[in-house]
Parts: C-alpha cells; sequence; structure tokens
C-alpha cells in the first residue's frame, strides 16, 4: 500500500518565487490557472481544465518566480526576516496552484497525455529550481538572516522557518563551487527524469497484466463477489462470458486467498512480483542503476558518505545506524514468528494430502485456512459487515466524537472523477475547516495503494487563513452486480489509516508553507495512531454493520476478530521490514558501482536470513515509494512512526477512555495542529510527556 503524504508535492515545488505580473497576452484567459476559482469553496474547475492548460500555467508560475527571486534579491533594504525569508516563504503561488492539481492527477487520473506532460516538465522543473536554490545573491540575502538569529527574537515557529530555508539551500548545493554546482544540476535533472520513468513503467505493467480465466472450474474456491467482479472486469476490456483478475489488490489478493488452483496463484503472484523486471519496455532495472549511482555522487557532493544519511539528517533518526538499529531490532523476534506460522501452514498442508512444500505464493492461501481452523474466521464472513460507505461513516464518527468536526457531504462541488465524493468538514464551534475528497475505487489511470494529498494547503496569507482542500486517494473492492462496495479489514484500517493524514492536514494551523513539512519519519504518526480506533469494539459497534440487514456484528464474531488480531503478524512485519532493509541498503552504498539488481536484492535478503516463502513487501523494480515516490531512504518510516504511535494510543488506554476528551485536546493543540513548526521530538514529547519506548509496539504485534 502506498502512502503518500500530502506534503511531498508542496515541498517538490514550493521553491520560492511570485510577484510580478506577466503582461496580459501572456495569460490565455481561456485557461483556469489564471483566473480565480469561480466554484464552490473555490476548488479546482477540474471539469474546465484541459491537458493544455497546464504546461502554459507551468511555464508562467516559473516566470513569476524568477520575478520575485529577483525582487528579493534587488531589495536595497537590509536583509531581515520579513522581506528575505517570509517573502520566499510565501512565493510562488501560481506554480503551487497548478502544481498541485497537475502532480495529483498525474498519480489519481492519469493519461498518455498527461504522461508525456510530466516527462517533459521534469528537466524542465529540475533546471527552475535549482536555478533558486543556487541562487548566490539570495543565498547570500538568507545568510545574511541567519547570522543574526539569535538576535530577532523570534518565535519557535519562525525560528523553524529560518532554520528550514537556510538548511533548503544548504542540502540544495548553494555553499558548493560553481563545477560541483553545474554537475549537481545535472545529476538532478537526470534524477528527475528518471523517477517520471520509473512510474510510468510501473503504471504500464499493472495496466498489461491480466490473468484471463474461461473454465468455471478455475473459479473454484472464489467467494462469488469476487466472481462477479472478475466477470464485470472482463466485460468492461471486451471480454464477455470470461473473467479477468488484475494486479489491483482488491482483485488480487482474494485469489490468492480463496482460489484452489494453485497454478493460477502461482501465476497471478509472479505477475505482481516481476513487474518492472520482464525484459520489456517497461524494465526498471536499468533506472534504479542509473538512479542508485545519481544518489550516491549527489550525496557525496553535498558533504554526505551515503544517500540514506543525507535523506536522514533532517529526519528524527538522523543516522542509518539508528534505522538499522531499530529495524534489527523488531527483525529478529518477527522472523521467528513468521517461521512458526509457515510450520503451521505446512502442516495443515502436510494434513491435506498437499504432497508439496509452500512457496510465496501459497501464504495467503493457507493462511487463511489456518485462520479458519484457528479462529473459525475468515475475512469473507467479515466483508457484509464493511459496506464502504458505513466505514466511511464510522471513521467521521471517530473523529467528530474525538474532535468534535462534522462533516457534511455536498453534492455540488467539482470533481476530477465521477468516483470522488466530497465533504465540507466544520470545526465543534461551527468554524468551517476545510474540504475532503474521497476517491475509492480502482481504474486504469490510477497508481496503486492509497495516500492522502492536498489540492490547497492551509497557511496563512497577508493576515487571512487559507483553508485547506484535502484529497484521499485509494483502491478499494469496487461494487460487484448487485453488491455494494464491501472491504476486507485491511482496507478499513487503509481508511482509517489515511484519514488520519488528512485530520493532519485539516487541523493544521501554520503561518508559513515551509513549516507545514514534518520529518518523513514523523508524518506517519497521525495515519497510524487513527488506525487504533478501527478495531475498538465502540467503534466497531458503530460501523459494522451488515449490508442487507443492518444488523451490528455480532459479539461472538468481534470476539473473533479479536482474538485473530496478532494473526500473521510475522508475515505482516517480516515483508515490511525487509522492504525496509531493502531500501536502506540500496542507499547506504558509499560509491556508485553499477550495481546488479537481482543480484544485490538476493545478497540483501540473504543477509538478514529472509526465508524463501516470504517476498519483500515490494522488491527492487516496483518500489515506487523509494524511486519515485519521496521515501528513499524512508519506508523505514512506518515502522519508526508506529513506535511513536502505539505509545502515544496508551496516553488515551491510560485513561481508561479511548476518546477522552482531555487526551484528544493535546492530541490535536499539541501535535496535529503544529505540522512541522517545531522539532517532531519536541511536539512529541509536548503531549506524552517523554519519549516513547519500543515495548508497546513489540506487544501489540505480538512479537514480545
Amino acid at each position: 500500500m502506498r502512502k503518500i503524504n500530502f506534503i511531498i508535492l508542496m515541498a517538490a515545488i514550493a521553491m520560492g518565487g511570485a510577484g510580478c505580473k506577466p503582461t496580459a497576452a501572456t495569460k490565455d484567459p481561456n485557461n483556469p490557472f489564471f483566473t480565480a476559482y469561480a466554484t464552490s469553496f473555490e476548488v479546482p474547475p477540474f471539469d474546465k481544465i484541459k491537458n493544455e492548460h497546464y504546461m502554459p500555467a507551468f511555464k508562467v508560475g516559473m516566470e513569476e518566480q524568477k520575478a520575485e527571486v529577483d525582487s528579493i534579491v534587488n531589495n536595497p533594504a537590509e536583509p531581515d526576516f520579513e522581506n528575505t525569508i517570509v517573502a520566499f516563504d510565501k512565493s510562488g503561488q501560481l506554480l503551487m496552484r497548478v502544481g498541485a492539481v497537475f502532480y495529483n492527477l498525474n498519480e489519481a487520473n492519469t493519461s498518455k497525455e498527461m504522461q508525456a506532460i510530466a516527462k517533459e516538465l521534469a528537466p524542465i522543473m529540475s533546471k527552475h529550481e535549482d536555478d533558486i536554490k543556487l541562487n548566490a545573491k539570495l543565498f547570500d540575502r538568507v545568510k545574511k538572516v541567519y547570522a543574526k538569529k539569535d538576535k530577532l527574537s523570534l518565535n519557535t515557529e519562525q525560528a523553524r522557518l529560518l532554520e528550514k530555508v537556510y538548511k533548503e539551500f544548504e542540502r540544495g548545493g548553494a555553499n558548493l563551487p560553481a563545477e560541483k554546482q553545474a554537475r549537481l544540476r545535472k545529476i538532478n535533472e537526470e534524477i528527475s527524469s528518471l523517477g517520471v520513468k520509473f512510474s510510468e513503467n510501473i503504471l504500464a505493467e499493472n495496466a498489461d497484466f491480466k490473468l484471463v480465466i474461461d473454465k468455471k472450474e478455475d473459479l473454484q474456491g472464489l467467494p462469488e463477489g469476487v466472481v462477479t467482479s472478475a466477470a464485470e472486469a472482463a466485460k468492461e476490456k471486451g471480454l464477455e462470458g470470461k473473467w479477468v483478475f488484475t494486479l489491483s489488490k482488491p482483485s488480487m489478493i482474494p485469489f490468492l486467498q480463496y482460489a484452489q488452483n494453485r497454478a493460477l496463484r502461482e501465476k497471478i503472484y509472479k505477475g505482481y512480483l516481476n513487474r518492472g523486471n520482464n525484459g520489456n519496455a517497461h524494465n526498471n532495472k536499468e533506472v534504479i542503476v542509473k538512479m542508485a549511482d545519481l544518489r550516491v555522487e549527489k550525496a557525496q557532493l553535498l558533504g554526505f558518505n551515503t544517500f540514506a544519511n543525507f535523506e536522514l539528517d533532517r529526519n528524527m533518526a538522523k543516522t542509518s545506524d539508528k534505522v538499522y538499529e531499530l529495524l534489527m531490532r523488531v527483525w529478529k523476534p518477527a522472523l521467528e514468528v513468521a517461521k512458526k506460522e509457515l510450520a503451521e501452514m505446512q502442516a495443515l498442508a502436510d494434513k491435506e494430502g498437499a504432497n508439496f512444500k509452500l512457496e510465496s505464493w501459497d501464504w495467503w492461501f493457507y493462511s487463511e485456512k489456518v485462520r479458519k481452523a484457528k479462529f473459525d474466521l475468515d475475512e469473507e464472513m467479515l466483508r457484509p459487515y464493511f459496506k464502504l460507505e458505513n466505514v466511511r461513516d464510522g471513521v467521521f464518527y471517530t473523529a467528530e466524537k474525538l474532535y468534535g468536526v462534522k462533516f457534511t457531504q455536498k453534492k455540488d462541488v467539482p470533481t476530477y472523477h465521477a468516483d470522488c465524493e466530497v465533504f465540507e468538514v466544520k470545526d465543534k464551534d461551527g468554524k468551517y475547516l476545510g474540504l475532503l475528497y474521497m476517491d475509492y475505487f480502482p481504474r486504469d489511470s490510477k497508481k496503486g495503494g492509497a495516500w492522502c494529498t492536498t489540492f490547497r494547503e492551509q497557511t496563512i496569507n497577508k493576515g487571512k487563513f487559507i483553508t485547506p482542500v484535502v484529497s484521499i486517494v485509494c483502491n478499494f473492492s469496487k461494487p460487484a452486480g448487485n453488491l455494494p462496495a464491501l472491504l476486507n479489514y485491511d482496507e478499513v484500517n487503509t481508511l482509517f489509516h489515511e484519514f488520519g493524514h488528512g485530520l493532519h492536514s485539516l487541523f493544521q494551523h501554520c503561518s508559513y508553507y515551509k513549516t507545514i513539512s514534518t520529518p518523513r519519519d514523523f508524518v506517519e504518526l497521525p495515519s497510524q495512531v487513527n488506525e487504533n480506533w478501527s478495531l475498538e469494539p465502540e467503534v466497531l459497534k458503530v460501523y459494522a454493520k451488515h449490508y442487507q440487514t443492518g444488523e451490528v456484528i455480532p459479539q461472538a464474531l468481534l470476539d473473533k476478530l479479536s482474538k485473530s488480531s496478532k494473526f500473521n503478524q510475522g508475515f505482516a512485519t517480516v515483508e515490511y521490514l525487509a522492504a525496509a532493509i531493502l531500501d536502506m541498503d540500496y542507499h547506504t552504498i558509499a560509491k556508485p558501482e553499477k550495481l546488479d539488481i537481482a543480484a544485490f536484492e538476493k545478497k540483501s535478503m540473504e543477509r538478514i536470513g529472509l526465508i524463501k516463502e516470504i517476498a519483500p513487501r515490494y522488491r527492487s523494480t516496483y518500489f515506487s515509494h523509494i524511486w519515485d515516490g519521496g521515501y528513499s531512504a524512508g519506508y523505514y518510516s512506518y515502522i519508526w512512526a508506529e513506535v511513536l504511535d502505539a505509545d502515544a494510543f496508551q496516553a488515551f488506554k491510560e485513561k481508561g477512555n479511548i476518546f477522552d476528551p482531555e487526551t484528544a485536546t493535546a492530541f490535536r493543540e499539541k501535535l496535529l495542529s503544529k505540522g512541522g513548526s517545531d522539532d517532531a521530538m519536541t511536539l512529541y514529547r509536548n503531549f506524552r510527556g517523554a519519549e516513547p519506548k519500543i515495548d508497546a509496539l513489540l506487544k501489540r504485534r505480538g512479537l514480545e
């Protein structure tokens, strides 16, 4: 499941400058980006935005940035916090505006035309950003303000902004000599283009794979809803009368769990496992080789021995040693639990007369059998109680009870796809907080996974509070035949997770764009802590209602769910940690070396003793998080943040009330509302009173 924080987009494009107005001839009055949005809540007029509008708007936005940078640089007044640091932060409005639409839609609802624009845009934007970060006169003004920071009487957020701006230039190569700056520009340009290529390849691989079934006996074991969905997918692809399964998880995972045809389970699993590694035009191995080498070179140009340490320098972890220490501390007990899980499954398979050793494509199938045998429970027993609309209302209920916020669906707001729902969000005092888009279902034009982003960030500009427009994008099980969208528990948990990101964005109260962003290993805390409420009996009884009868999920089923909550956690933890360690191994390389990707991955996994029956959650050639998703040397962040969230949820448990108003208010005011306006661990200590310990995490996952 891919999770992209809303800050990634802004961090990528909010690099400075706006201001001087180009001539009227420069701005086509028919281009929606050049006029105020005359829509409800001032959201983008998606129905009026066409592909031909993007590039002209990007180009004018870049011109405005350059003009604003010139204005800052040529200001005759002595550099100070307002005329240099704040002016820089509050710039780039048009570029942020068009970028927020283009980059989000290129992930959620792309097309060949948009992908071509992205490819053309990548080197242009890279050059433009480098022009700003390597502007010696601008950096000179920033340095002069930074040099007197202790005399400026700045508040905490202002001091944080100054620190971030200075570090941004420093990390962008402003201190390098001219010849090294020239090389850095070329590296940045190529990395940017390679990221676009990687993403394009994976989208193509996902779209190209189809498991087409034309014999009904090959569907044996599959639930009725899964079969109906596959028939509808076949019809959409012009294969009426057959059944089509794809690599989207709502299609693939149930097939792996229930299909009795082992050869077909192997086929779809290997189709997933070999994406970007099929020896075709969409092969990602060469992309990775180039990107890994360029990242090492970039890090060392900037004074770091590895790209991991370059990235981690701005995170809570700080060094790769600390990351490895955490990952390996959890790895050892997790691997032991996974081996016990495998032994249980093999014993069951042997008892049934399977007469083969289990492989990685057997894990889902036999783990479901073990779950059924041990707990009299399988996922299909739960689906009827997890109707999408009810789960959504349960997410809303949790937020309303914790924070008093209210959600009202709006039908008159433009959307970028018919699947989207839109909700107005108001605070407990009735004050408008922001707007929330929710986009639930897979399609060929959408990347896999789930993420939260924004079409407009919260900030304060010229004394005006700018409200956010937040978007949650998922790939959930679709309605099929006469059945509504019925989720599995993983999808339920995902919605709670992404909604935690959404609340973080809605509750932020930051004065500057650059103080919104948090360290990568902190950003998953708000999302992961929100997952905790999804399995609480009080919350389950609100949203877990049978889609036909409205009957609340029976207590007996709740008891089974509770007893099985730690089931298969060895597998889940090991496949995640294997990917996190693979990420770190790629980014702790200390010199460019033209890697053999298959050999590197094999050696990495052998070093930690990964058993062959489990593959990393993301293998190298489709590991979008780290090659095109902003999580390079950062996939560990989920487990790092889980240490925080397990400890944070204890604050509610200790009060004996998971909706304790005092604790909820403290969590919102001391942490969620602060964005990145203070040091992340300082924010956490302000809420919890102490730094977290790993014990709660190990207990939760059953790894003690």
